[in-house]
């Protein structure tokens, strides 16, 4: 059994994932400790929640991470495991890349919570990490493409771990929404993977034969194209090399790996021969539907607007002119396709481009339901309840996919035995 800390935990997708590989008779994971705190909100929503789903468990903190470490690091237990979808608002592709701050963000210094608890472990620091982010992070901040993942995966390797990574969209793995991230897969100097992975004539074999994310999310790969390159110096030097990182190199692919901070990353493209989950398959029966959700014949236009093509002249606050120009956004939604990403600004009544609408079988337009948008997000019908509709459309904007964690934890526990 491996033990667990969730850090950043939200409304616990990180526990539903790993909980769901256990039996009575084989309990794989077992959550030791979480953390969830909302640095720009006195209301704890997201930890309210989560403490409602799981109302026994003791070992869950609601105060900033960063005191915790500063002010009482032995409250989190030793671990095998550290999970966690660190913030994203920086990275998120629902603010423009010229507002993206990076590590030097608000949030994203956050990452360094995660950082400090390792360190201060020592040896007894976890053997595995499991983490999740956006995957523009591979590519973040604008003007030095991939410094931000870099000084990341660099800091973990100077603690002893080699990093795997994938960029993994839910959709082409069977799962009912079209929702890209970044997952993190490290393992420790001690493990038995570490070992493995070191022990490899080509190192690039981890990601495209023996790798935990290659038996849960096959990709098939060149090895022709692997790029091989080392990430040199102090992580404050990373920083500023500008020569590695720029607005115009790409340094890290859709898969890789890291060891002794020797980068080894390529391009893979899914290979998933199951079912295939549609918008369709999860929506609820119409007459289920409390009317709140269905579109009036008023606001109606307005929809039509904000989903439609738009070549028009707009003016800035000064006075400048420009043109604005966008595409169209499908409207009603395919029932046919995975859905679309959900979005933290999924919830409420105002019409909006980025929400979702569907057609019912009478012919009648409506947004989606908190229950339908946990099901995008693979999560237990009513998970959110004790939560107002549109934070618990909010929660789901911020979750992860909970079928990717599965399958994940699935992998890193066969390996374990």
């Amino acid at each position: 059994m491996l033990k667990v800390i969730e850090l950043f935990a939200g409304v616990g997708g990180f526990r539903l994932g790993l909980e769901a590989n256990n039996t009575k008779s084989n309990q794989r994971f077992k959550i030791v400790w979480s953390n969830q705190w909302e640095p720009s909100t006195k209301l704890q929503h997201a930890s309210d929640v989560y403490k409602l789903r799981w109302p026994h468990d003791k070992n869950h903190s609601s105060e900033d991470i960063a005191k915790v470490i500063k002010d009482n690091f032995e409250s989190i237990p030793n671990h095998d495991l550290l999970v966690g979808g660190f913030p994203c608002q920086d990275y998120s592709v629902a603010r423009t890349l010229s507002h993206a701050e990076g590590l030097k963000g608000k949030k994203g210094v956050l990452w360094w919570s995660i950082h400090a608890i390792l360190k201060k472990k020592g040896k007894d620091a976890p053997r595995f990490l499991m983490l999740e982010n956006v995957d523009r992070l591979l590519k973040s901040p604008t003007r030095q493409r991939g410094r931000d993942f870099a000084i990341m995966i660099a800091s973990l390797s100077d603690l002893g771990y080699a990093v795997e990574w994938r960029v993994i969209n839910a959709a082409e793995y069977g799962m009912p929404q079209r929702r890209r991230r970044v997952y993190i897969m490290a393992y420790k100097l001690d493990t038995e993977m570490h070992s493995n992975i070191s022990s490899l004539e080509d190192t690039s074999n981890w990601v495209t034969d023996g790798g935990i994310m290659q038996q849960a999310f096959p990709m098939q790969f060149d090895e022709m194209f692997f790029d091989t390159w080392k990430i040199d110096g102090e992580l404050e030097d990373i920083s500023e090399n500008i020569n590695d990182f720029n607005s115009v190199r790409r340094p890290f692919s859709n898969a890789g790996i890291m060891l002794n901070r020797n980068v080894f990353t390529s391009k893979g493209i899914p290979q998933y021969d199951g079912k295939f989950t549609t918008l369709k398959d999860i929506l609820l029966n119409e007459k289920d539907i409390p009317s709140e959700y269905f579109i009036s014949g008023t606001d109606l236009e307005k929809w039509e607007y904000l989903k439609g093509a738009k070549r028009e002249k707009r003016s800035t606050k000064s006075g400048h002119e420009y043109s604005y120009n966008e595409g169209p956004v499908g409207f009603p939604d395919s029932l046919d396709k995975p859905s679309r990403t959900i979005i933290t600004g999924e919830g409420g009544r105002s019409p909006s481009r980025f929400k979702h609408v569907v057609e019912t079988s009478s012919g009648k337009l409506r947004r989606l339901t908190p229950i339908e948008l946990e099901r995008l997000n693979m999560f237990p019908d009513r998970h959110t309840e004790g939560a107002g509709d549109t934070k618990r459309a909010f929660f789901m904007g911020n979750a992860l996919v909970v079928g990717i964690v599965e399958k994940l934890g699935r992998a890193l526990s066969d390996k374990v035995g």
